[in-house]
């Protein structure tokens, strides 16, 4: 069969390094729904765009039909969720649950992708979830993303392998490269420029080895499904023996980065305009390609000023690096397309004035020639401030979870409306897409916005969360009080439209104690909670519990007590805030040792009874975290502590010194129960003991405490329960009688 190019409304050509080949989508229907694997057919038709159309197949079966690989595989997934009613998620999948007997599509139906491009990942993802994912955790998440039509998924993994052999090339020493790469749980930042070494031990060989492998697993899969990776380049930033091998290079020094010390930040930066740039570049593009195929793709990452000072303000230097960078970035791939993060524009936007923005972007010969990824898309848009990025292709992205904090939190309605009103605004718009900084949770802001990359007009938000609870929780009869729930939820905590509450909300208990400064704050990390609890995460908690009590079978769906264990931990998260506000007020009225002692106790109550509650679910488990960095190691002891280490470090202190205290936070059981709960019993110790010794409140030696606490516990090895203990329904019915 004939294949036409698939033309972009820009003009450029996304079809130039995706395969044409159907075997990776039939690969997948046979991990996915195995007894079903000869009931498909696939082929691909002439066509602009990404399109499909699903119909009964003459001779029994589903025919789908597509004009790309990528639209083949959002075809099969519009057939299992709206026909079949099954679905995938990040709990599981529960695609082999589709019916023996397939149900019929009558009627052919058809779909078309608005945009060329459907992107996943921020590069911190990378770290904050996937910085110790295995093979098969990869393989579920590239077969997620290939079914919900992505077709633009950022590839990081392994980066310091091609990066090491570069510098080696250009005479740096293994000294010199080690001591410029971050650990294993922190190098996104390593790879913006933001931090250089690691203050956990150098990073292993055997880590920079086994990444290097599992990317070439990853890409060839991303490749096989139909998507076109979006693969890294060299930044120019480099270790600092760089300018001592080549003194003559013009390598200026970055800057100080959320209060690092100077050897751990102020990273160097080979300018662009430099010849040995453009030789570091060719060399590693050319060993990227050789590695991954020539034609796999030719969109490249490239961040030069992620929370990243440039050396110069002036508009012709910042001009002047952004051509130079492009220029060496098509000496290496003539096709070469530039992806950035827009980040820069709205966290320094002091800094990145209108004029400072079109120059660097006006550096870029060739609108097709640039991607810019407005990360913050739901909540503080750059494309409309920017003229659209004065005429670069550009990304609506939703942002969401910092460090994959765990707050229940979301905006449907933005989300549905704002994508289709920028497209339509905006002409040089050309893609949706995710870019969370963790992926955990809140799942449901996250497949709407996909889907609304299929969809003309916005998606009725009331039709689809029923739509989307029904496949969710796939029993027959599905009680009425579970789509209440959902419906509670959807009009309130996920149509959050507080743009200063919004990304996700940050549970109190995860921060370092004070008697000020950590309840009601709003912008980055809010700790605001934008609804009512009692009206609304109380009786959407209720009626889940009673729709199993009506219908028993919702108890064996992992996604149903996902939800119910997770709404709970929500519930047991915000009534923290009033015993936290009962005991400031306590110690502020200057009552007796013992007064403050029994106000604190009702906050360790709350800990200690989180902590029972996320150990019945396995979605909720620190040893999940620490285990699978530990597996990496094989049966390397060192290795695996130095890992582990690397895991706790990023989820509490997030550095040596508590540099980005608790930005990663999580409530894990055994996190909560352990390191959470033993900072709070200090806290509480620590207000009873100077209410009797009449001392003053000393904030800089309570916080020496809990550095000391961090230390201790990022240093030690878990060896205690890793396993779920407890039936969830049992200690949420508990729950419910003390907490509501």
């Amino acid at each position: 069969m004939r294949l036409s190019p698939v033309l972009l409304a820009s003009g450029a050509l996304l079809a130039h390094a995706a395969t044409t080949s159907l075997d990776g989508i039939s690969a997948l229907v046979q991990r996915q729904i195995p007894q079903h694997a000869d009931s498909f057919t696939f082929s691909l038709i002439d066509g602009d765009g990404d399109s499909f159309e699903i119909s009964d197949a003459s001779g029994g079966g589903i025919s789908v039909q597509c004009t790309t690989v990528s639209a083949c595989a959002r075809g099969l997934y519009t057939y299992v969720t709206q026909y079949g009613g099954v679905d995938i998620w990040w709990t599981g999948s529960r695609l082999s649950q589709l019916s023996s007997t397939l149900p019929k599509v009558g009627t052919p139906v058809n779909g078309t992708a608005i945009v060329p491009y459907r992107y996943h990942f921020n590069t911190v993802t990378f770290d904050y979830t996937a910085a110790f994912w295995d093979w098969d955790q990869w393989e579920a998440e590239l077969d997620w993303l290939a079914l919900r039509g992505v077709n633009l998924p950022l590839a990081w993994v392994g980066y310091e392998y091609t990066l090491t052999e570069v510098l080696q090339e250009v005479g740096l020493t293994d000294e010199d490269i080690s001591s410029f790469l971050s650990g294993s749980a922190f190098q996104a930042w390593n790879r913006f420029g933001n931090i250089q070494g690691s203050w956990g031990g150098p990073l292993p060989t055997q880590w920079i080895d086994d990444q290097y492998a599992l990317q070439q697993q990853i890409v060839a899969r991303m490749y096989e499904l139909g998507m076109t990776p979006v693969l890294p380049a060299f930044t120019g930033f480099v270790p600092r023996a760089l300018a001592q091998v080549y003194p003559n290079a013009s390598i200026v020094n970055g800057s100080q980065w959320s209060g690092f010390p100077d050897d751990l930040t102020d990273v160097s930066f080979l300018e662009p305009w430099d010849s040995l740039f453009t030789t570091m570049q060719t060399s590693f593009i050319n060993k990227q390609q050789a590695a991954f195929g020539s034609n796999v793709t030719h969109i490249y990452t490239l961040d030069q000023y992620n929370e990243n000072d440039p050396y110069s303000g002036d508009t012709g230097y910042l001009a002047s690096i952004s051509n130079s960078t492009f220029t060496a970035l098509r000496a290496a791939d003539p096709e070469a397309v530039w992806m950035m993060q827009g980040w820069l524009f709205f966290s320094d936007e002091s800094f990145w004035t209108d004029d400072r923005v079109s120059a660097y972007l006006g550096g870029v010969s060739g609108n097709d020639s640039m991607i810019v990824l407005d990360l913050y898309s739901e909540a503080q848009p750059q494309w409309e401030r920017t003229n659209s990025y004065y005429g670069k292709q550009w990304v609506w992205c939703e942002l969401h979870d910092y460090g994959g904090n765990m707050g229940m939190e979301g905006n449907l309605p933005v989300l549905v409306a704002n994508p289709i009103s920028a497209l339509a605004a905006s002409p040089n718009m050309k893609g949706i897409g995710l870019t969370m900084e963790g992926q955990e949770g809140n799942e449901i802001v996250y497949d709407i916005l996909l889907d609304q990359a299929w969809s003309s007009t916005s998606i009725n938000i009331t039709s689809y969360v029923e739509a989307w609870v029904a496949r969710r929780y796939t029993v027959s009869s599905l009680p009425a009080a579970a789509q209440t729930a959902w419906s509670i939820f959807s009009t309130t905590v996920y149509s959050n439209s507080d743009s200063n509450t919004q990304a996700t909300i940050k549970s109190i208990l995860e921060l370092e104690p004070s008697t000020s400064g950590l309840t009601d704050r709003t912008g980055h990390h809010p700790t605001e909670i934008p609804y009512d609890t009692n009206t609304t995460i109380v009786p959407a908690l209720q009626n889940l519990v009673e729709a199993a009590s009506e219908n028993a079978a919702l108890l064996d769906v992992p996604e149903f007590i996902y939800d119910v264990v997770d709404t709970t931990r929500q519930l047991l998260a915000n009534r923290f805030i009033d015993a936290y506000n009962a005991l400031v007020s306590a110690y502020s009225a200057g009552g007796p040792a013992s007064a403050i002692a029994a106000a604190g106790q009702p906050l360790l109550t709350i800990l200690s009874d989180l902590d029972t509650l996320l150990w019945a679910n396995d979605n909720f488990l620190l040893p999940t975290w620490i285990s699978a960095a530990r597996s990496l190691a094989g049966s390397n002891t060192t290795y695996a502590s130095y890992l582990e280490y690397n895991a706790r470090n990023q989820i509490t202190l997030w550095g040596p010194d508590g540099e980005i205290n608790d930005y990663a936070s999580k409530q894990w059981a055994g996190l909560v129960g352990t390191y959470y709960y033993q900072r709070w019993e200090t806290f509480v110790g620590y207000l009873a003991n100077i209410t009797a010794s009449g001392e003053a409140y000393d904030s800089d030696a309570l916080s020496s405490q809990m550095l000391a606490i961090g230390e201790t516990w990022d240093a030690e090895t878990w060896n205690s329960e890793t396993d779920v203990t407890g039936d969830a329904m049992s200690i949420v019915a508990g729950l419910m009688q003390k907490y509501i």
